[in-house]
């Protein structure tokens, strides 16, 4: 069974990683999937055939998130090419690690910018076609770190804690319109920003880790697609950790 049947989802930084995970994932169910990147022309066009290959319109759209013009020409054109928008997922996001000493004024605001500036830029653009359609499932990428914290990681911490309080916010003002805003809280996942995590030293980040292992960006979009779809269709507000345990 497909679980997103002709939905129509705008997916920010999915040319590698968790985004493109969830873009595969939500094709292979169905969904019409934009896509948002910002260097490689070539990993979008790669994953743009991908998702066309699954039986789905797609498109990559080369937009920084951060820049509130290119969300709002981003949604003009998505609606101009797929006619409406029900799902947005809002994963696009840096990481600049530092102690707090050592951490610039220009790298907080980078990381802010990226991470929830991007989230409020294109939330604002989305509710507008969801709330004439009375529907839609906003999914904002948060971080375990937006939750515990992590020395060396202010910025990125903040950032991240502030889309769990933005997503809490946005599910309250858009209830009545039938629009659910939850959000997702990956902890370390095998992708771009945590290689360098793995090697010889990964064992003792695995003992932090109940379950053991790193997660799979895969393991990230299965739940975003229950949060896309009718399956979660009474959850709002909520922030799922996907940890292997680390937020016990």
């Amino acid at each position: 069974m497909k679980l997103l049947e002709n939905k129509v989802a705008i997916i920010t930084g999915a040319s590698r990683g968790i985004g493109e995970a969830i873009a595969l994932k939500f094709a292979e169910h169905g969904a019409h999937v934009a896509f948002t990147y910002l260097s490689s022309d070539e990993r979008a066009k790669a994953l743009e055939e991908k998702l066309i290959a699954l039986g789905v319109k797609a498109k990559g759209y080369k937009c920084d998130a951060g820049d509130y013009k290119s969300t709002e020409d981003l949604a003009t054109e998505v609606l101009k090419t797929f006619g409406t928008i029900d799902i947005c997922v809002n994963n696009a996001g840096i990481s600049k690690d530092n102690l707090l000493l050592r951490l610039t004024p220009e790298q907080w605001d980078d990381v802010m910018q990226a991470n929830l500036r991007s989230v409020y830029n294109l939330t604002r653009q989305v509710i507008k076609p969801m709330m004439k359609a009375r529907s839609g499932s906003i999914i904002n990428l948060s971080s375990i770190v937006g939750i515990k914290g992590n020395g060396g990681q202010s910025a990125y911490a903040a950032s991240k804690a502030g889309v769990i309080g933005f997503t809490k916010s946005i599910a309250q003002e858009m209830g009545t319109r039938n629009i659910r805003c939850n959000a997702i809280a990956p902890g370390f996942i095998e992708t771009d920003m945590t290689h360098y995590l793995k090697g010889d030293g990964a064992e003792k980040w695995f003992e932090k880790i109940p379950l053991g292992r790193f997660g799979k960006p895969e393991e990230v979009a299965d739940t975003a697609l229950f949060l896309a779809s009718g399956m979660s269709n009474y959850i709002t507000g909520q922030v799922i950790s996907v940890c292997g345990g680390m937020n016990m």
